[in-house]
Parts: C-alpha cells; structure tokens; sequence
C-alpha cells in the first residue's frame, strides 16, 4: 500500500507548483518565526493559490495564541493545522472547534519512550478528536525540522489513530518505510538543497522511492 506523502515547509511558488506536479497529496506551510522555513500570512495567502482543490493544505504552528490561530485561519486558507509545540490535546481540541478545522499533533519521540508510552499519547489525542498523530524526534531546543529520526521499532502497530512519520527521512531511506505500520510520511530538509528551498529532483525521487 501506498504511503500518504506531505511535503513540508515551502517558501517559494515554484517549489509548489512542481510539488502539485509531482503529485504530492499534502503541503506543509510552517507558521514559527524561529524556522527557516516560517512564512508569514500574506506569503502563505499567495502560496495557497498555487495549491489545487484536491491537495491538502496543512498549517503547521507551535505554541500559538488563540487569537493568531483564528487570525491565521481567516486570511489562509488551509485544511488542516498541524499543532507541534506543547499544547495539550485538550487545547488543540479547543482552538481547532473554534477555527472549525481538522487537527493532527506532533508527538515528539524520545530515546526512554515505548511503543506503549507513544500508544497512550495517541490514545490521548484521539480522545480529543484528531485526525492523525505525527511522530518527530524529539530535540530538546527545537520543534522539528532536526534532520534525525527516532527508532522506528517504536512504532505501536495498534494505533487508534493514522500515523504520520517524520524527522530525518530522505528519498534514501524512505525505502524502508514501505513495511511499517503508517499512514503516512512527512518531510522538509530531506527534499531540500537549502532550507527553505525545495531540490526538484529529490521531490521526484522522494516519490518515486515510496510508490515502488
């Protein structure tokens, strides 16, 4: 079975349109001023007219206040928001009723986690109504976009909910994935020649590796 592929942290149209040309079925937009990545609103508001009805769009924010949230989601317009700070699942149930949109939230995987501590956060998060759960590394001073994976034998095979995984993944190494228990795949630096700015050609082989 073919794994659901998202494309993270675009800046540039370009990269965009020749992701959607690609066929990928999820762009990532990240909303966090300390990214390289980060766009602002009307630079993600003229990027999302690149993306066609049928791709998803997910706005990824960390630890952001309510009010910019709904802000966010009057001037964007994307399809699911991607919590992946340390808000509780209570929280994002919260701000996601309030802006009316699917939720999914990263759990950041740490080296004494289990497949069982993991299955209790997910289970945790389904409670509250998430769509997926996304499992990242975890780093102590950054959210994400690390560039390392975790042990991918933690991975329950029971998840209540669809699982996204991310940190570290190349068109290398996303070969492997094919056996695991996911839903999906995320990345961001692995499709990149600098960050921020996708590579055409490790887009292309990102998705050919995972669909063969």
């Amino acid at each position: 079975m073919n794994h659901f592929v998202k494309f993270c942290g675009f800046t540039k149209a370009d990269d965009i349109k020749n992701a959607v040309n690609l066929g990928v079925d999820a762009v990532g937009l990240v909303f966090f001023e300390p990214s390289p990545r980060n766009v602002t609103v009307e630079q993600a508001s003229e990027l999302a007219k690149n993306i066609p009805a049928f791709t998803t769009i997910v706005a990824l924010v960390v630890n952001m206040p309510e009010q910019e949230l709904v802000y966010l989601a009057h001037h964007v317009p994307f399809d699911v928001v991607q919590f992946h700070g340390d808000e509780q699942a209570l929280a994002c149930k919260l701000m996601a009723d309030r802006i009316c949109k699917r939720w999914i939230k990263a759990i950041r995987v740490k080296e004494d986690d289990t497949s069982e501590t993991i299955l209790a956060q997910i289970q945790a998060l389904k409670d509250f109504g998430a769509s997926g759960v996304l499992l990242d590394v975890y780093h102590a001073d950054k959210f994400g976009g690390t560039g390392k994976r975790f042990d991918w034998e933690k991975l329950p095979k029971n998840s209540p909910l669809p699982i996204i995984l991310a940190g570290g993944l190349t068109p290398e190494n996303v070969i492997h994935t094919k056996d695991l228990p996911i839903y999906g795949v995320d990345v961001s630096g692995g499709i990149e020649s600098s960050k921020g700015v996708k590579d055409l050609g490790k887009m292309a082989q990102f998705l050919k590796n995972i669909s063969n």
